[in-house]
């Protein structure tokens, strides 16, 4: 039994149902992937590494046994993606892993992504839309800046469309293929990025509005009961995510700020693809086109389809945002790219409003300025970051190689800054440093984080201590500090105030450099 009003979620018969024969459909489609991947792969290594893919990289590398305790004890979230970078790195057999190659697998699930946000268009609305928001999607800035970092995010956007995508196909033609599509796919999403469960509650609101309690009594009852036990399986299979978050706590994320109104705007600004107000202006008028169409209707629930999916995708905009604000005055959850799975409302909802517009002059024209200012957006992300500022690790590390002596030795301030370290130090090497061809001795000897003569999970995090701190004098004549994110020169962490009073006891002479977020410090007799 199919649900009322399932079949016509894409109706043929709709005036804005696009008369473009299917080979040519085909051929727009094929020309806007191109784009994309062109868009995505321009300037892919221009802007150096980073800590936080330095660590996706580095992760990836180590033994599968290392591998596998990280993921439960530290870094549970983004799996996924660190078995899909893990097989990716594999691919080049370990050696010259350049940044060029190493983005481009989340170059090319966010092109993938460009086929997802088509299909999902065309199962709300028609092919016009679907047309028209995959246009938008593949000039769309904050899509390519987070398509060229060795992170999640590709592959977390790319889920999340998908599991709209078989959440629609199934309330459209119910079948066990496309509920078996919805559960494994959100599931997979769920491992990408632990804020894909943010997702589910915007699906159950959304099925909720559609069918109303009468509505489900009518029919569509055993479509519903389906769904439940579709997110029972889901919160069992990502039960293992849960309990690892309940262990860890807010610790991963305790370094995200507060957010304020400012904050969330400029979210939707960078979200929208510009790096002005202009486009967001554009988009909004658009949407609202798009809303204008269900009026008063907008606001009951066991809606008609033509505008439940209006609500689906204002939900899905606007929800998780407003979840994590209002969870953000109890502990900051709120970071922009962390909500990046929201992308797909707007980008389909802006294409809906355009396609209202009946002339194909007034479309014409419309649509070539929103792409006008997205291109303006892809090019300022080619030269800059939207929501957080690049460390210089990878500056500060081959200051480091450059400069050392025999019998030099390193301390990390925190261990994870040993990871960054080991990535530039892997470039410099031109292998993987978890390789046996890795020349050990390349640049000082490394006292903290050291369990092993590579990397090893213990070396993921830890901070060294006094009496290993005193102890370096007896055997080295200098020690290189490398500090990241340690406060201010006015106000230290502890850490870096321990360090600074602990070392001096055996080194008495101490130079420093400072590196955008990276602190060196050289200590000698």
């Amino acid at each position: 039994m199919q649900p009322p009003d399932a079949v016509k979620l894409n109706p043929g018969s709709s005036p804005l149902a696009s008369k473009t024969s299917n080979p040519l459909r085909a051929l727009n489609l094929v020309v806007l992937l191109a784009v994309a991947l062109a868009v995505r792969f321009v300037d892919l290594a221009s802007k150096p590494f980073w800590f936080d893919e330095c660590f996706s990289v580095e992760v990836a590398r180590i033994g599968w046994k290392d591998f596998f305790r990280l993921l439960w004890w530290r870094e549970a979230n983004m799996s996924l993606y660190y078995v899909l970078l893990r097989i990716w790195l594999g691919l080049s057999g370990g050696y010259k892993q350049s940044p060029f190659f190493i983005r481009s697998l989340s170059v090319l699930l966010s092109a993938a992504t460009l086929l997802a946000i088509y299909w999902l268009a065309t199962l709300l609305y028609d092919r016009r839309v679907g047309l028209i928001a995959a246009a938008s999607f593949a000039l769309n800035a904050y899509s390519v800046r987070y398509a060229q970092e060795a992170r999640s995010y590709s592959l977390f956007l790319l889920l999340a469309t998908m599991s709209s995508a078989f959440l629609i196909a199934y309330w459209r033609a119910p079948s066990r293929l496309t509920r078996l599509g919805y559960v494994v796919v959100s599931i997979l999403a769920a491992y990408a990025h632990f804020y894909a469960l943010l997702l589910l509650p915007v699906q159950w609101l959304a099925v909720e509005v559609r069918h109303g309690a009468g509505k489900v009594e009518r029919g569509g009852a055993q479509e519903f009961a389906q769904m439940r036990r579709a997110w029972v399986i889901i919160g069992i299979a990502v039960l293992p995510l849960l309990i690892f978050v309940a262990k860890t706590g807010a610790g991963p994320i305790r370094w995200i700020q507060r957010p304020g109104l400012r904050g969330v705007l400029e979210f939707y600004r960078n979200m929208a693809g510009g790096n002005s107000w202009a486009l967001l202006g554009i988009c909004a008028l658009a949407c609202s086109f798009a809303i204008a169409a269900s009026g008063k209707k907008l606001f009951a629930r066991a809606q008609e389809s033509q505008t439940w999916r209006v609500q689906l995708l204002l939900i899905w905009l606007f929800f998780p945002v407003l979840l994590t604000v209002l969870l953000s005055f109890a502990r900051p959850v709120f970071l922009g790219r962390y909500m990046i799975f929201c992308l797909p409302a707007l980008v389909i909802l802006t294409a809906a409003g355009l396609a209202r517009l009946r002339q194909s002059w007034l479309l014409t024209a419309a649509l070539i300025g929103v792409l006008f200012l997205s291109l303006q957006g892809v090019f300022f992300v080619y030269g800059h970051d939207l929501d957080n500022e690049r460390d210089a690790s990878g500056a500060a590390t081959n200051f480091v190689l450059d400069h050392t002596q025999s019998g030099d030795a390193i301390v990390f301030h925190i261990a994870g800054t040993r990871v960054a370290y080991e990535f530039f130090r892997s470039l410099r090497a031109g292998t993987n440093t978890a390789s046996p061809y890795f020349t050990a001795q390349l640049g000082p000897e490394i006292l903290f984080p050291q369990h092993g003569t590579g990397l090893d999970y213990r070396d993921f995090t830890g901070k060294p201590t006094a009496d290993l701190l005193r102890s370096m004098g007896q055997s080295h004549p200098r020690v290189w500090v490398m500090l990241m994110n340690n406060g201010t020169a006015e106000k230290p962490d502890p850490k870096t105030a321990m360090l600074t009073d602990v070392l001096p006891e055996s080194f008495p002479k101490m130079q420093r450099w400072e590196f955008p977020k990276v602190e060196l410090r050289l200590y000698s007799k």
